[in-house]
């Protein structure tokens, strides 16, 4: 995968450091009188003092090299997703609406509510934004030995397919089925938009062909799309499986419809709600 001097996305908004706005408080004067307002009431300041101590850090590294590199791989990546998308809604006789891409670190706000480091990459219909916590990458890594930076990619790319999701109406429409039917219902729905968003994000790499990838690239997004099958993560949590609380799709699924949309390019193909296997 090549980004070097590719078009960067405009759309970025960043909130790490001082690059934005921030839920977490800085550790300055309004950090200490918050940490007594708590020790008065009875609670734990110690919190609310980590928390202005992470600020601190977050702020140095949001100003490395490191940092600089990792903030351009997601300005190529999403400018790609960008490309693929209007020239596509474009023959459809429509017009794309990009989604701005939230960079945070450790909790921020959203549309859809707060959101931290652990709830993972998200898409939020309500003010068509994609959020992002670079950890998640370092997870991918650490966790379950994800290697090569395409595998991020396609994160991001999977959470872009919500937004086109979401503006084609199919979100809305799955959101309204899902208040109708049970939950063990509601979750098979879930899993379908999921392994959708998956179609997607193949979809856009059969078409990212200014990114030049390569087969290791491909490998490297279907490690990640096994690593996070909902299989494999009970699995990994609990010791056992419960495919009545899948979510987003067991490994062998995710891998699936991601690699149909790279092969077929074809939206055609992205039906996932018809699928007789799912």
């Amino acid at each position: 995968m090549d980004i070097q001097g590719k078009r960067q996305s405009g759309n970025i908004e960043d909130r790490r450091g001082g690059g934005g706005r921030k839920v977490a408080i800085g550790g300055g004067i309004g950090t200490i009188i918050i940490a007594l307002i708590i020790f008065f009431l009875g609670g734990d300041p110690t919190q609310v003092l980590n928390i202005g101590q992470q600020e601190v850090s977050t702020e140095q590294s949001a100003n490395s090299p490191q940092d600089a590199k990792a903030k351009e791989f997601v300005s190529v990546v999403l400018a790609s997703t960008e490309d693929v998308w209007n020239k596509t809604f474009a023959e459809m006789g429509s017009q794309y609406k990009e989604p701005t891409l939230v960079l945070f670190t450790n909790q921020t706000v959203s549309g859809c509510g707060g959101a931290n480091s652990a709830t993972g990459p998200f898409y939020c219909p309500s003010d068509k934004k994609v959020y992002l916590d670079y950890s998640f990458f370092a997870e991918l890594n650490q966790r379950f030995g994800v290697e090569g930076n395409f595998a991020d990619a396609y994160v991001i790319a999977h959470e872009v397919g919500h937004h086109v999701q979401d503006m084609m109406g199919i979100t809305a429409k799955i959101n309204g089925m899902q208040q109708r039917v049970d939950k063990r219902e509601a979750n098979r729905l879930s899993v379908m938009l999921e392994l959708q968003a998956d179609f997607l994000a193949g979809y856009w790499a059969h078409y990212a062909q200014n990114l030049n990838l390569t087969q290791e690239d491909i490998k490297s997004a279907l490690t990640a799309a096994n690593a996070i099958g909902d299989d494999r993560l009970q699995k990994q949590s609990q010791g056992y499986v419960v495919p009545d609380a899948f979510t987003h799709g067991t490994s062998e699924q995710r891998m699936y419809w991601f690699m149909k949309g790279f092969k077929t390019g074809d939206l055609k193909q992205a039906d996932t709600f018809n699928d007789p296997n799912l």
